[in-house]
């Protein structure tokens, strides 16, 4: 019963400090980028939520390459890993940090036959 009771309180503390360093990665719509202070704006084409984050330590990659932050803003759709986490820069209100932004351009499409 007491084994129980530890294995109880061991995985409510893992959930607690999941939640707290919650780490989200998928396919996001890019809406803004700010180069001169590397914050993008990004929403979820699902839910519609909108997230602000401090890009300044990410690592970007095109099709698997090191590319710039200038670049970024040529794209649409990007994969991108971040921590939510409340907090502000330049005075602004961010919702986190990216940690990895990916972009994956389609292959070129075949040539047709007739």
């Amino acid at each position: 019963m007491k084994a129980i009771r530890i294995a109880g309180l061991a995985l409510c503390l893992g959930a607690v400090c999941s939640l707290c360093l919650a780490v989200e990665s998928d396919v996001y719509r890019l809406l803004s980028v700010s180069v001169s202070a590397k914050m993008i704006l990004i929403t979820q084409p699902a839910s519609k939520s909108k997230f602000l984050l401090d890009a300044t330590a990410a690592k970007l990659t095109l099709d698997g390459k090191p590319t710039e932050f200038k670049n970024l803003g040529d794209y649409s759709v990007i994969h991108v890993k971040f921590e939510t986490k409340k907090s502000e820069k330049d005075g602004v209100s961010l919702d986190g940090v990216a940690t990895e932004i990916r972009v994956l351009t389609p292959e070129n499409p075949p040539p047709r036959t007739k």
